[in-house]
């Protein structure tokens, strides 16, 4: 990854998850929000380069003057040691490994030969109810939701039975690359293959729109999900640890 790739993808990241305010100060993003979404509220590096000295002290004070908890999302590389230090001696702990994953659009085009996804321009009802269903936390879904239908430049797709979307996701377009966001399946429509063919839909929007490259955020330990990607062609650059208080 280039230092362009890494600004782009995390200035992306934040783009997609569209929080209430962010600030940009000495080459970190600083996103605000109210909701549950972890990357739409911890401060991040732009750069994987070490941190200017007392850079922690003025992140805090930005978050304590709007009454919020002080997140910071950390990449796992050397550069960031003396601040990791630093945050653990204040009484910050680290958790939720994610993995950052790229592949090219034309290999995530290529997980599904089955019939695409549909998409459209703002989410639906259909597609909003998925993340209220019995199976996900319907606080953190309804926050996605928000979240993610306050994008700019995205596409919501789904596969729908009866009307009723059993797999559901969304794509953002930002800073050049095509981002996934909020991959959802029906418990019991799991294992047909159905996620396969919302990545394939959201890359084909990616194509039609010149967009080469994409990446997306997993949890280290949702294997599944990480598997489906794999398939799909995604390869991990980097990995992080939101760190938190208390």
């Amino acid at each position: 990854m280039t230092s362009s790739d890494i600004e782009t993808i995390e200035r992306a990241t934040v783009a997609a998850v569209s929080p209430e305010e962010q600030l940009e100060i000495e080459g970190w993003l600083l996103p605000f929000d109210s909701g549950t979404v972890s990357r739409a509220k911890s401060a991040v590096p732009l750069s994987h380069q070490p941190p200017a000295d007392g850079i922690a002290d003025r992140i805090e004070a930005m978050y304590r003057a709007r009454g919020m908890r002080t997140v910071f999302r950390l990449a796992n590389e050397a550069c960031f040691d003396a601040l990791r230090n630093e945050l653990g001696a204040r009484g910050y702990t680290a958790g939720k490994p994610v993995l950052v994953q790229v592949a090219q659009v034309r290999s995530m085009r290529g997980v599904s030969a089955q019939t695409l996804a549909d998409t459209a321009s703002v989410p639906d009802e259909a597609w909003a109810a998925l993340f209220l269903a019995e199976g996900f936390d319907p606080v953190d879904g309804a926050s996605r939701v928000k979240s993610l239908g306050r994008g700019r430049d995205s596409v919501f797709a789904s596969v729908r039975e009866n009307g009723r979307a059993i797999a559901a996701g969304a794509a953002a377009f930002s800073h050049g690359w095509s981002s996934v966001h909020g991959m959802r399946t029906d418990p019991a429509h799991r294992g047909k293959g159905l996620a396969g063919r919302v990545l394939a839909a959201m890359a084909e929007v990616a194509m039609q729109r010149g967009i080469e490259r994409a990446f997306l955020q997993v949890e280290e330990a949702n294997a599944p999900a990480r598997a489906l990607y794999r398939r799909a062609g995604f390869q991990p650059v980097w990995r992080y640890d939101y760190w938190t208080q208390g």
